[in-house]
């Protein structure tokens, strides 16, 4: 063969045009198997072009996407308005981001020939969940974004009411505000019978209680908020059951398989052609086939070195240009936009598919682009070191025949290598996302900003007598709350309910009413429980509760959850708890010095340990079971008006790492109505940039009743970004 090569031009034009041939290909390899059949690949694309926070900002709120949500949640008695508002409840972020790996994965799997099918699922059974919890939300925001209007007497207040219930059932937000009225006990009991004939008879029992302590207290607010999404429910049922179909009773799921017939699919079926082509037949050719060429033309090639490393260059220059030809008429072929989305399609949809598949190709060329340098620097190596041999009676470079073998066995490999490479390490995987934001991975624990819920536990979805929040605990989390303030206790025998009442943040009517209900029914529960003051008056378990947290945040590896307890029961019967919920592979251990700074997002969401967790007093025994106050200071907590919130020291001194902000009304049942004041973006932000002036450090955690009421969770990314950019400056 060698003898062949050196009498005949024709087989040595043969082989290097196998050999450039066969470069190229390993080049157009490297490039489809870094992008189009790499997950990250994709991943970086829609972190590129903040394609799930568009679908918030853009694609569900634009006016051609509105008919599709109002067919599609027709059923639900809440306006479309307030879907769109409130659609991170429904569909929370983290959620959208599964949905769209799954499509990824069955997408790559089908271009790889894993899969026969291109088939895309998706599982709804997070939304179907969360729909009552929009009704909920919607329910609590229509009655505390109206005012209070007294009424005359009694008669004018209870037709009042019927009119505000009646609004709310169609979905609409009472005009006219809400009554106000002191109302009696006997006349609190009077209208919850009223209330309660909206509900199915089996739920009136459990609600009574909450229904009446709220209007014992004078908050309708609150009772209306118990009432109206279970008086629906059945009608949020019906609107889930027409989202989804069941699939073996359990699984809620919808799924499409792409027929031949449909232009996706076509297009797909080219690519995935191609790819399987390339994978299993050409690649592993080309590999062989250049490796083989190169040798041969070394081989063949006349002494001196010189004249063998010049020409192998001119090879490898040859396969750069090769490949950028082929670039640019694939990138003339296919365009910036390889597919044209329907006409019929909402115009902010098709723009964010017009835009994704500009960043894809813009992402292909660049990829293809260092293939093509890469070869392009190793054939000028060769050339200019073949060169410089040749007149080294002018350039004196010390090169033997071996050091000319050795430079060109190193520079063909690394071209062959760094062309196969190069590409992978260029895409990488998908950008690392913490607690939602890729923006976020590189802050400090101590420097990121985290809506709080208070009384996290006391929630309208578990029917806690005055509660806090709208949404259960799990609800929260999907809500974008990520620290919970909760309050362990005992289930309290009769003779500890006066005492407990006395120091609650319960009104004096309110606890005057609770000791009445509870001297008459409290059975005594043994176990530990989550509780606000008095657990008759509401509680959760507490082992099955953590559950449910460590359930969620094994589901979301992106994610950091914070508790801080209120601990009414014993530090080990605390680790006892977590223990028995299977949250030790999840819990951090601060630091044991207070004043060292906290570990990056992307650090402690990268070790695993992503539940943190505090307590008001104890200290331990449990390395993870730190007390708050020396690592954390607050602002005070007992506050009866908007007019009172300070940014005055209160548990902790003026010098900790962690800064809570205590945002919250404890003025009895004004709470609700006070929340879409003190939750608005502008006034969360406002009084934490204050306070941050005055403490000198960030605020980290802003603690709020009704988290969903307003928009703290805005202030919270608003405050984050704000960091972000200064922390960039900074460096």
């Amino acid at each position: 063969m060698e003898a062949l090569l050196r009498h005949s031009p024709w087989a040595r034009t043969l082989v290097r045009a196998v050999a450039v041939l066969s470069l190229t290909v390993l080049a157009a390899a490297a490039v489809i198997r870094s992008t189009v059949l790499d997950p990250g690949f994709y991943g970086k694309v829609l972190e590129e072009d903040r394609a799930y926070q568009r679908v918030y900002d853009e694609v569900l709120v634009g006016p051609r996407t509105a008919p599709v949500v109002r067919d599609l949640l027709g059923g639900l008695p809440v306006p479309v308005s307030a879907v769109t508002a409130n659609i991170k409840l429904v569909i929370p972020p983290e959620t959208l981001r599964a949905l769209g790996d799954q499509q990824i994965e069955a997408l790559v799997g089908y271009l790889e020939g894993n899969r026969d099918r291109l088939r895309l699922t998706v599982y709804l059974g997070p939304v179907v969940a969360n729909i009552s919890r929009l009704g909920q939300t919607y329910f609590a925001d229509a009655v505390t974004s109206v005012q209070q209007r007294p009424e005359p007497d009694y008669e004018h207040f209870t037709e009042r009411v019927s009119t505000v219930v009646k609004q709310l059932m169609a979905g609409e937000t009472p005009v006219g505000g809400l009554p106000s009225l002191t109302l009696s006990h006997r006349q609190a009991v009077a209208v919850t019978d009223l209330l309660l004939r909206l509900v199915l008879a089996s739920d009136r029992a459990a609600l009574r209680p909450v229904v009446t302590a709220a209007l014992d207290d004078g908050d309708l607010a609150s009772a209306l908020a118990a009432v109206t999404p279970a008086a629906v429910a059945d009608r949020m049922t019906a609107a889930g059951t027409e989202l989804t179909r069941s699939a073996g009773g359990r699984t809620w799921v919808l799924t499409t398989d792409v027929t031949p017939s449909d232009d996706v699919r076509e297009q797909a079926h080219q690519v995935r052609a191609a790819t399987r082509l390339f994978q299993e037949a050409v690649e592993p050719t080309a590999a062989v086939l250049a490796v083989a060429a190169l040798m041969l033309l070394w081989s063949a090639a006349p002494q001196p070195t010189a004249h063998r490393l010049i020409p192998l260059g001119w090879i490898l220059t040859a396969a750069a240009t090769t490949t950028a030809l082929l670039t640019v008429w694939v990138q003339a072929m296919v365009g910036s936009a390889p597919y044209r989305p329907p006409s019929s399609w909402p115009p902010t949809a098709a723009r964010l598919i017009d835009d994704l598949q500009t960043t894809a190709v813009g992402r292909v060329l660049a990829t293809a682009t260092v293939a093509t340098l890469i070869l392009l620097a190793a054939g000028a190596l060769l050339v200019t070191a073949g060169w410089a041999w040749q007149t080294r009676p002018t350039v004196r470079i010390p090169l033997t025949p071996r050091h000319g073998l050795a430079l060109a066995a190193v520079v063909s490999a690394s071209a062959l290598v760094g062309t196969t490479v190069a590409p992978v390490a260029m895409n990488g995987s998908a950008p690392r996302v913490c607690q939602g934001s890729s923006r976020w991975c590189g802050l400090r624990y101590d420097e990121l900003a985290q809506l709080a819920a208070h009384n996290a536990m006391s929630t309208t979805a578990n029917r806690f007598i005055t509660p806090q929040q709208d949404p259960d605990i799990v609800g929260q989390l999907n809500a974008g709350v990520r620290v919970l303030l909760l309050d362990t206790h005992r289930w309290e025998r009769p003779a500890q309910i006066t005492e407990r009442i006395a120091i609650s943040e319960f009104s004096p009517a309110l606890r005057r009413q609770l000791t009445r209900a509870l001297e008459r029914v409290d059975p005594y529960r043994p176990g530990l429980w989550l509780c606000h003051s008095v657990c008759g008056a509401g509680a959760l378990e507490l082992a099955p509760t953590l559950r449910q947290i460590g359930d969620w945040l094994h589901a979301r590896p992106t994610e950091i959850v914070t508790l801080l307890l209120q601990d009414d029961i014993s530090p080990q019967e605390t680790r006892d708890a977590f223990e028995e919920a299977g949250l030790t592979d999840l819990l951090y251990e601060p630091d044991p010095d207070p004043d060292r700074p906290w570990p990056r997002l992307k650090d402690m969401i990268g070790s695993g340990r992503r539940l943190v967790v505090f307590a008001q007093r104890a200290d331990g025994p449990a390395p993870w079971y730190r007390n708050f106050y020396r690592y954390g200071m607050e602002t005070p907590f007992a506050v009866r008006s908007p007019a009172e919130m300070t940014c005055r020291p209160q548990r902790g001194g003026t010098d900790k790492r962690l800064f809570l902000l205590n945002h919250f009304i404890t003025d009895g049942g004004a709470r609700r109505l006070y929340a879409g004041t003190v939750n608005s973006r502008q006034a969360v932000l406002e009084r934490a940039r204050a306070c941050e002036r005055l403490r000198g450090r960030p605020v980290n955690f802003v603690a709020v009743d009704y988290a969903t009421v307003g928009d703290a969770r805005g202030a919270m990314a608003a405050l984050n970004a704000e960091r972000v950019r200064a922390a960039a400056s900074a460096s």
